[in-house]
């Protein structure tokens, strides 16, 4: 081996090196960004407009978890992440309306515009919708050391509807079997995420990477 292609070997993978240490460095320093933000001053009097019946306690955690979901979308690599929360999904709205400052908010903590998709859940036939639910329940399980396969527990996003009482809210069960034995209906499931049921796969579970060693790399259901 010639020492000129040595060199040039080696100058690649430090190059690559370099490179993975700054994407990391970057990526960390968004999430801080995203964890640090305060949102434009009268944004949380609009939510409470909206939601009269919320305490301030209650806002601050419809934040927490708009937070989150913006953390799930960075974590999975800036891919197409789904709303689950009817209540988080108000106040982003509000959020957009405040053009400039979540124009500055998205450059900062996603290097691009992030756009606004309604709340939805797990339906039949709707792939890419259902892949965006299903890399959002991955993130904000692993967020919160929730198994992802058998919850036992619900992420605070996926939590907020129910524990807020919003009218016309997604309310999710970690676990429904017990409820669908009784036949007891409205509710989604945590479970179902791993379901291939709904458009014949589990797309969208642990393929979030980011390129800041962030990602698991394949399906985590398994059989995919």
């Amino acid at each position: 081996m010639s020492s000129a292609f040595t060199y040039i070997l080696t100058a690649t993978a430090v190059s690559g090196v370099v490179y993975a240490a700054f994407a990391f460095d970057r990526h960390q320093r968004r999430l801080q960004f995203i964890e640090d933000y305060q949102l434009p001053p009268g944004l949380l009097a609009k939510l409470k407009a909206a939601h009269p019946h919320l305490t301030h306690t209650e806002i601050i955690q419809v934040t927490r978890g708009l937070k989150q979901y913006f953390r799930a979308y960075l974590k999975s690599g800036r891919r197409y992440v789904a709303m689950p929360s009817q209540v988080a999904d108000d106040l982003w709205h509000e959020f957009i309306l405040y053009t400039r400052d979540y124009e500055r908010f998205c450059s900062k903590a996603f290097g691009r515009f992030l756009h606004h998709t309604p709340a939805i859940v797990l339906r039949q036939s709707q792939k890419q919708d259902n892949e965006g639910l299903r890399r959002v329940w991955w993130q904000t399980c692993k967020e919160e050391g929730i198994d992802v396969t058998a919850p036992k527990a619900l992420p605070l996003l996926f939590a907020l509807d129910a524990d807020l009482k919003i009218k016309g809210g997604y309310h999710y069960t970690p676990d429904c079997a017990d409820l669908r034995k009784r036949g007891v209906a409205g509710s989604q499931c945590g479970g179902d995420f791993c379901s291939m049921t709904f458009d014949g796969g589990t797309a969208g579970l642990g393929d979030g990477d980011g390129g800041s060693g962030d990602g698991d790399g394949g399906g985590g259901c398994g059989g995919d």
